[in-house]
Protein backbone atom coordinates (compact mmCIF):
# COMPACT_ATOMS: atom_id res chain seq x y z
CA UNK A 1 0.00 0.00 0.00
CA UNK A 2 1.13 3.59 -1.27
CA UNK A 3 1.74 5.64 2.38
CA UNK A 4 3.35 8.87 0.54
CA UNK A 5 2.24 9.93 -3.14
CA UNK A 6 2.63 12.67 -4.98
CA UNK A 7 0.00 13.24 -7.42
CA UNK A 8 1.24 15.66 -10.62
CA UNK A 9 3.11 18.12 -7.85
CA UNK A 10 4.08 20.91 -8.86
CA UNK A 11 6.05 24.21 -7.06
CA UNK A 12 6.57 27.52 -8.38
CA UNK A 13 8.47 30.14 -6.82
CA UNK A 14 8.23 33.56 -6.82
CA UNK A 15 11.14 36.05 -6.82
CA UNK A 16 12.26 39.64 -7.93
CA UNK A 17 8.64 39.60 -9.96
CA UNK A 18 10.19 36.60 -11.78
CA UNK A 19 8.43 32.77 -11.62
CA UNK A 20 10.86 29.48 -11.29
CA UNK A 21 9.32 26.21 -11.88
CA UNK A 22 10.92 24.38 -9.17
CA UNK A 23 8.72 20.65 -9.56
CA UNK A 24 6.62 20.10 -12.59
CA UNK A 25 4.39 17.14 -12.91
CA UNK A 26 6.02 15.04 -10.05
CA UNK A 27 4.37 11.30 -9.69
CA UNK A 28 5.43 8.76 -6.90
CA UNK A 29 4.40 6.73 -4.93
CA UNK A 30 6.41 5.11 -1.47
CA UNK A 31 5.22 2.26 -0.85
CA UNK A 32 4.70 1.22 3.25
CA UNK A 33 7.90 0.40 5.11
CA UNK A 34 9.81 1.30 2.00
CA UNK A 35 13.09 3.24 1.75
CA UNK A 36 13.38 6.01 -1.34
CA UNK A 37 16.26 8.01 -1.58
CA UNK A 38 16.08 10.72 -4.46
CA UNK A 39 18.87 12.40 -6.31
CA UNK A 40 19.50 15.21 -8.25
CA UNK A 41 21.19 17.87 -9.48
CA UNK A 42 21.03 21.00 -7.39
CA UNK A 43 18.04 23.04 -7.45
CA UNK A 44 16.32 20.27 -8.89
CA UNK A 45 13.59 20.27 -5.84
CA UNK A 46 15.02 17.40 -3.74
CA UNK A 47 14.58 19.14 -0.48
CA UNK A 48 11.25 20.85 -1.72
CA UNK A 49 9.26 17.45 -2.38
CA UNK A 50 10.81 16.22 1.48
CA UNK A 51 9.03 19.89 2.96
CA UNK A 52 6.14 19.20 1.07
CA UNK A 53 5.33 15.38 2.56
CA UNK A 54 6.25 17.11 6.54
CA UNK A 55 3.82 19.53 5.60
CA UNK A 56 6.65 22.64 5.78
CA UNK A 57 5.48 23.55 2.11
CA UNK A 58 2.65 23.08 0.01
CA UNK A 59 2.34 21.96 -3.86
CA UNK A 60 0.93 25.14 -6.39
CA UNK A 61 -0.54 22.39 -8.05
CA UNK A 62 -1.27 18.29 -7.80
CA UNK A 63 -0.90 16.94 -4.19
CA UNK A 64 1.14 15.38 -1.83
CA UNK A 65 -0.66 12.81 0.74
CA UNK A 66 0.27 10.75 3.72
CA UNK A 67 -1.42 7.26 4.29
CA UNK A 68 -4.03 8.78 1.69
CA UNK A 69 -5.14 11.98 3.79
CA UNK A 70 -3.75 15.47 1.82
CA UNK A 71 -0.99 16.70 4.00
CA UNK A 72 -1.88 20.48 4.54
CA UNK A 73 0.34 20.91 7.81
CA UNK A 74 3.29 18.73 9.83
CA UNK A 75 1.35 16.03 12.06
CA UNK A 76 2.94 13.27 14.78
CA UNK A 77 3.06 10.74 12.14
CA UNK A 78 5.67 12.49 9.92
CA UNK A 79 9.31 12.59 12.10
CA UNK A 80 11.69 14.95 10.01
CA UNK A 81 15.79 15.06 10.09
CA UNK A 82 17.42 17.33 8.92
CA UNK A 83 20.88 18.28 8.09
CA UNK A 84 21.23 20.61 10.86
CA UNK A 85 21.10 18.72 14.16
CA UNK A 86 17.79 20.72 15.17
CA UNK A 87 18.41 19.66 18.91
CA UNK A 88 17.42 21.87 21.75
CA UNK A 89 20.72 22.91 23.10
CA UNK A 90 19.74 23.33 26.63
CA UNK A 91 18.49 20.01 26.93
CA UNK A 92 20.31 16.81 27.99
CA UNK A 93 20.21 13.85 25.29
CA UNK A 94 17.61 12.01 27.26
CA UNK A 95 14.87 15.34 27.29
CA UNK A 96 15.87 16.14 23.59
CA UNK A 97 14.74 12.07 22.96
CA UNK A 98 11.58 12.53 25.27
CA UNK A 99 10.49 16.26 24.07
CA UNK A 100 8.19 14.68 21.24
CA UNK A 101 6.49 11.71 23.62
CA UNK A 102 5.93 14.59 26.05
CA UNK A 103 4.05 16.57 23.35
CA UNK A 104 2.13 13.51 22.73
CA UNK A 105 0.97 13.23 25.90
CA UNK A 106 2.69 9.38 25.99
CA UNK A 107 2.75 7.97 29.90
CA UNK A 108 5.90 8.33 31.87
CA UNK A 109 6.73 4.27 32.11
CA UNK A 110 6.21 3.97 28.28
CA UNK A 111 8.10 7.14 27.54
CA UNK A 112 11.10 5.66 29.58
CA UNK A 113 10.55 2.46 28.05
CA UNK A 114 10.85 3.91 24.68
CA UNK A 115 13.79 6.11 25.39
CA UNK A 116 15.80 3.48 26.64
CA UNK A 117 15.11 1.09 23.78
CA UNK A 118 16.43 3.71 20.87
CA UNK A 119 19.19 5.62 23.08
CA UNK A 120 20.67 1.73 23.70
CA UNK A 121 20.18 1.24 20.19
CA UNK A 122 21.37 4.05 18.83
CA UNK A 123 25.08 3.45 20.89
CA UNK A 124 24.11 6.47 23.13
CA UNK A 125 24.02 4.50 26.83
CA UNK A 126 26.41 6.42 29.19
CA UNK A 127 25.42 9.80 27.66
CA UNK A 128 21.88 10.32 28.91
CA UNK A 129 22.50 13.52 30.91
CA UNK A 130 24.95 14.84 28.57
CA UNK A 131 24.30 18.26 26.54
CA UNK A 132 24.49 18.60 22.31
CA UNK A 133 27.71 20.89 22.81
CA UNK A 134 29.40 17.89 24.65
CA UNK A 135 28.96 15.58 21.99
CA UNK A 136 30.35 14.66 18.46
CA UNK A 137 28.55 15.69 15.08
CA UNK A 138 27.97 12.11 14.49
CA UNK A 139 26.65 11.64 17.88
CA UNK A 140 24.37 14.25 18.26
CA UNK A 141 22.70 13.29 14.62
CA UNK A 142 22.04 9.90 16.44
CA UNK A 143 20.58 11.90 18.78
CA UNK A 144 18.07 13.23 16.09
CA UNK A 145 17.57 10.11 14.95
CA UNK A 146 16.79 8.28 18.25
CA UNK A 147 14.26 11.50 18.72
CA UNK A 148 12.32 10.48 15.73
CA UNK A 149 12.26 7.07 15.64
CA UNK A 150 11.29 7.23 19.23
CA UNK A 151 7.70 8.67 18.05
CA UNK A 152 6.76 5.85 16.25
CA UNK A 153 6.01 7.82 13.14
CA UNK A 154 4.20 6.50 10.03
CA UNK A 155 6.91 8.17 7.86
CA UNK A 156 10.27 9.41 8.41
CA UNK A 157 11.20 12.36 6.10
CA UNK A 158 15.35 12.88 6.07
CA UNK A 159 17.24 15.82 4.23
CA UNK A 160 20.52 14.99 3.92
CA UNK A 161 21.22 13.96 7.60
CA UNK A 162 24.81 13.29 7.11
CA UNK A 163 26.14 15.69 4.67
CA UNK A 164 27.15 18.12 7.78
CA UNK A 165 29.44 14.78 9.31
CA UNK A 166 33.08 14.03 7.94
CA UNK A 167 33.43 11.19 5.73
CA UNK A 168 34.37 8.59 8.35
CA UNK A 169 31.87 9.51 10.87
CA UNK A 170 29.50 9.70 7.60
CA UNK A 171 30.40 5.60 6.67
CA UNK A 172 29.68 5.26 10.52
CA UNK A 173 25.99 6.58 10.63
CA UNK A 174 25.37 5.10 6.95
CA UNK A 175 25.85 1.67 8.59
CA UNK A 176 24.13 2.29 11.65
CA UNK A 177 20.61 3.61 9.48
CA UNK A 178 20.94 0.44 7.65
CA UNK A 179 20.95 -1.79 10.70
CA UNK A 180 18.21 0.43 12.13
CA UNK A 181 16.11 -0.05 8.93
CA UNK A 182 16.64 -3.66 8.80
CA UNK A 183 15.57 -3.99 12.51
CA UNK A 184 13.05 -1.60 13.04
CA UNK A 185 11.94 -0.67 9.01
CA UNK A 186 10.04 2.34 8.64
CA UNK A 187 8.38 4.51 5.52
CA UNK A 188 11.35 6.78 4.71
CA UNK A 189 11.89 9.30 2.27
CA UNK A 190 15.89 10.09 2.29
CA UNK A 191 17.32 13.17 0.54
CA UNK A 192 20.58 13.28 -0.75
CA UNK A 193 23.57 14.43 -3.44
CA UNK A 194 25.31 11.17 -2.67
CA UNK A 195 24.98 8.76 -5.10
CA UNK A 196 26.85 5.82 -2.98
CA UNK A 197 24.70 6.68 -0.55
CA UNK A 198 21.60 6.35 -1.93
CA UNK A 199 22.37 2.98 -3.64
CA UNK A 200 24.09 1.40 -0.17
CA UNK A 201 20.58 2.54 1.53
CA UNK A 202 18.05 2.70 -0.38
CA UNK A 203 15.51 0.37 -1.64
CA UNK A 204 14.29 2.69 -4.29
CA UNK A 205 16.04 5.45 -5.62
CA UNK A 206 14.02 8.29 -7.94
CA UNK A 207 16.62 10.37 -9.95
CA UNK A 208 15.42 14.16 -10.65
CA UNK A 209 16.02 15.88 -13.74
CA UNK A 210 17.33 19.38 -13.62
CA UNK A 211 15.14 22.29 -12.78
CA UNK A 212 12.26 22.09 -13.70
CA UNK A 213 12.70 19.07 -11.46
CA UNK A 214 10.67 15.83 -13.00
CA UNK A 215 11.48 12.05 -12.21
CA UNK A 216 14.20 10.85 -14.97
CA UNK A 217 13.89 7.56 -13.84
CA UNK A 218 13.15 4.92 -10.45
CA UNK A 219 15.97 2.22 -10.06
CA UNK A 220 15.19 -0.78 -8.20
CA UNK A 221 17.80 -1.70 -5.66
CA UNK A 222 15.93 -3.82 -3.13
CA UNK A 223 15.95 -6.85 -5.45
CA UNK A 224 19.47 -7.04 -6.25
CA UNK A 225 20.72 -6.65 -2.90
CA UNK A 226 18.86 -9.00 -1.72
CA UNK A 227 19.32 -11.24 -4.47
CA UNK A 228 23.01 -11.07 -3.96
CA UNK A 229 22.31 -10.92 -0.12
CA UNK A 230 24.36 -7.56 0.20
CA UNK A 231 23.42 -7.57 3.86
CA UNK A 232 25.70 -10.35 5.01
CA UNK A 233 28.45 -7.45 4.46
CA UNK A 234 28.83 -5.42 7.79
CA UNK A 235 31.04 -2.55 6.23
CA UNK A 236 30.08 -0.57 3.91
CA UNK A 237 33.55 -0.64 1.76
CA UNK A 238 32.42 -4.44 1.56
CA UNK A 239 29.11 -3.73 -0.22
CA UNK A 240 30.42 -0.89 -2.35
CA UNK A 241 32.96 -3.32 -3.74
CA UNK A 242 30.22 -5.78 -5.66
CA UNK A 243 29.75 -5.55 -8.95
CA UNK A 244 26.19 -4.92 -8.67
CA UNK A 245 26.61 -1.63 -6.77
CA UNK A 246 29.71 -0.93 -8.98
CA UNK A 247 27.27 -0.82 -12.19
CA UNK A 248 24.46 0.96 -10.19
CA UNK A 249 26.33 3.68 -8.93
CA UNK A 250 27.47 4.08 -12.65
CA UNK A 251 24.18 3.69 -13.86
CA UNK A 252 23.00 7.10 -11.64
CA UNK A 253 26.16 8.67 -12.60
CA UNK A 254 25.41 8.92 -15.59
CA UNK A 255 22.00 9.99 -15.39
CA UNK A 256 23.17 12.84 -13.44
CA UNK A 257 26.06 13.59 -15.62
CA UNK A 258 23.77 14.00 -18.76
CA UNK A 259 21.82 16.39 -16.73
CA UNK A 260 24.98 18.43 -15.66
CA UNK A 261 26.38 18.30 -19.41
CA UNK A 262 22.61 19.64 -20.31
CA UNK A 263 23.32 22.50 -17.91
CA UNK A 264 26.32 23.71 -19.35
CA UNK A 265 25.19 23.31 -22.74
Amino acid sequence: MAIIEFNHVQRVFHQNGKEFVALKDVNLQVQDREFVAIVGPSGCGKTTCMRMAAGLEHPTGGSVSVDREVVRQPGPDRAVVFQAFALFPWKSVWDNVEFGLISLGIAAAERKRRIEHYIGLMGLGGYEQAFPHQLSGGMQQRVAIARAYVLDPKVLLMDEPFGALDAQTRVVMQEELVRLARQHPRTVLFITHAVEEAVYLADRIVVMSRRPGTIREIIDVKSIREAENWDQHKRIEDVMDLPSFVHLRTQIWKLLRDQQTGELH
